[in-house]
């Protein structure tokens, strides 16, 4: 296929017109999509394909397919294409990988254009799945048509897993793309994130996902498209965790050697050691607000102070429990009352959440160091 090679520092990759149809036989949907009772299946993944994996990952929720929001978004794109004459159905380009290495000959006279070869696998589509999703649909329904369209696509090859998931990621990360706490997911995957980033995202991880913590499975990691029951936005931890790390950092590579595990055993004994004195506020949200999103954010907060307490430090690190936390934060058992939902924001006056933390931080340091 004719092709345009198009270098940028040390980067190469191709500019492409596909044929609608012969397009649609060369990618694979990592997603499954829906049309007025069609559907297209999602491709069956390997456990070693890691960018698909990624990739399906951030296209589905917990529960599993948002399958409402794709067939509303697939009829938008399927009226679009319906509906449009002069102006182009796809104005821009769909970015497509493979792993395979394709050749590339040059024509006479030119250093940039010439015959690119075909995968032997499918193109995963790094950018444009709900694009050509639609398109399936509308080929399906007006084949007669899409006969006419030519698809522009941008095409990267031969590159490792590690390079499509940092495309991925650079081309989705705004916020009406992918929500604050889906990105908190990806730090690790790039390479111009901070060290501070991706150690406290590490950290973050471990919170979720570890059987022994305090919050598994309570930290929200989808924004409002989670349907389970959770505390607090994975993004709001998050960022919190960045700001105690980023301020103790050298306490950390001193203490913990910057392992992100041995930072998680340190929050999850805090939150241990909190948990048991807290006893019955503790998860019950519908009768306290303990463990709301304003709350968990102020103990974080507290942590924050409480690591240069080295009385306190020296007796977690030689006990490695949670009972040295238990027994600092006893006073807090007689605060109960407070962090009822009943006239919560009447204790707790504020203009905002930010003024809301504040203030909690503030009634909870207090109590224990006053």
């Amino acid at each position: 296929m004719l092709a345009t090679r198009i270098t940028q520092k040390e980067g190469t990759f191709y500019f492409i017109a596909y044929k609608a149809d012969h397009l649609l036989d060369k990618v694979r949907f990592t997603s499954r999509y829906y049309f007025e009772g069609e559907e297209i299946a999602q491709a069956k993944i390997t456990e070693h394909d890691e960018v698909a994996q990624f990739i399906a990952g951030i296209e589905r929720s917990e529960k599993g397919f948002q399958r409402v929001l794709n067939r509303q978004k697939i009829k938008q794109i399927v009226n679009l294409y319906e509906t449009v004459v002069a102006q182009p159905m796809i104005p821009g380009t769909v970015l497509l990988f493979t792993d395979e290495t394709l050749r590339f000959q040059k024509l006479d006279g030119s250093e940039s254009i010439g015959n690119l070869s075909e995968p032997k696998g499918k193109y995963l589509v790094i950018d444009g799945q709900h694009r050509l999703a639609g398109l399936h649909f509308f080929h399906e329904k007006h084949p007669d048509q899409s006969l006419q369209v030519e698809v522009p696509c941008l095409l990267f090859d031969g590159r490792s897993a590690d390079f499509a998931t940092e495309m991925f990621v650079i081309i989705n990360s705004t916020h009406t793309r992918i929500n604050r706490s889906h990105l908190v997911d990806l730090y690790e995957k790039v390479s111009w994130e901070s060290p501070e980033k991706k150690f406290t995202a590490k950290v973050v991880n471990l919170l979720y996902s570890e059987s022994d913590s305090p919050l598994q499975y309570k930290i929200n990691r989808l924004g409002g498209r989670s349907k389970q029951e959770k505390w607090v936005l994975q993004s709001e931890v998050f960022n919190e965790l960045l700001k105690l790390v980023t301020a103790h950092k050298r306490w950390i590579e001193s203490h913990l050697d910057m392992k992100a595990v041995r930072c998680y055993a340190l929050v999850r004994d805090y939150f241990k050691g909190v948990k048991d004195v807290m006893g019955e506020p503790w998860g019950q949200n519908d009768r306290y607000m303990f463990t709301r999103d304003v709350t968990l954010k102020a103990l974080i907060r507290v942590l924050d102070d409480l690591i240069v307490d080295r009385k306190l430090i020296t007796a977690w690190e030689e006990q490695r429990s949670h009972q040295p936390f238990a027994e600092l934060v006893k006073p807090w058992a007689t605060l109960t009352k407070d962090f009822r939902a009943d006239g919560f924001y009447e204790r707790f006056p504020a203009k905002g959440q930010l003024e809301r933390v504040r203030k909690i931080h503030q009634r909870l340091l207090d109590a224990i160091v006053g």
